[in-house]
């Protein structure tokens, strides 16, 4: 198996990381892992001390792109060869990771962990807007992406590269843009998620229309005009 790290962003995630990392360890007991606490305001550092998890302490909040970025860094300095992003509120499961790091063997750049490769996506407003971003990305790259806000996702080597070093490449579904234009390889994999057992998701419904709008427009009117690496 490649040398991999599991990403793991966690902000206020107290009831949640350690069901998360029970369940990472079940199904993967020798990978490695880093949770990067986003400078949680709840007892998210006690419990990744009291537990000896392997951590990165953020003393303020970065957001999702910046604890993310974090991980990247960090298995870019150690060298791994593929990293997992990898949710810390228990929605994703680790029984699919070995499917999404075959994926990048096979010599795939990203590999999403998708819900809706083989099945099909419903109609309610958080998935109206999905669709909309996979219509957007088909118009500007002529690739479809079924499932492009899935956060459950494996890179290669030269994507941890791009998305350690580069600081306009957050883990969202505008970036795929870019990386198709840098002639990047993505696969979607079929994954089933769990809903989110405590806390809630900071997209309510007008947080998710105005994320809807801002990566509707960085995928028409940003992303395709990004210089391409040489």
């Amino acid at each position: 198996m490649l040398k991999t790290l599991v990403i793991i962003p966690a902000y206020n995630e107290s009831r949640n990381i350690v069901k998360t990392i029970e369940d990472l360890k079940s199904y993967q007991p020798d990978i490695d892992y880093i949770i990067v606490n986003d400078g949680s305001t709840d007892h998210t550092i006690e419990i990744l001390e009291n537990h000896h998890f392997h951590y990165i302490n953020s003393l303020q909040n970065l957001g999702l792109f910046g604890a993310v970025e974090t991980g990247f860094k960090w298995a870019l300095l150690n060298h791994y060869q593929a990293a997992i992003q990898f949710d810390g509120d228990g929605q994703h499961s680790a029984k699919y990771i070995n499917e999404l790091i075959k994926g990048i063997e096979e010599g795939y750049d990203i590999v999403i962990g998708s819900r809706y490769q083989t099945k099909k996506k419903p109609w309610n407003g958080r998935m109206i807007g999905s669709r909309l971003i996979s219509i957007a990305i088909k118009l500007v790259t002529n690739k479809t992406i079924h499932d492009p806000t899935s956060g459950f996702r494996a890179y290669n080597e030269s994507c941890i590269k791009l998305y350690a070093q580069e600081c306009n490449n957050p883990p969202e579904p505008d970036t795929l843009v870019y990386m198709l234009n840098n002639g990047k390889h993505i696969k979607e994999v079929q994954v089933d998620m769990h809903e989110r057992e405590y806390g809630k998701s900071y997209l309510n419904s007008m947080n998710a229309l105005k994320y809807m709008c801002r990566m509707i427009i960085s995928i028409l009117f940003i992303q395709p005009f990004r210089k391409v690496e040489k």
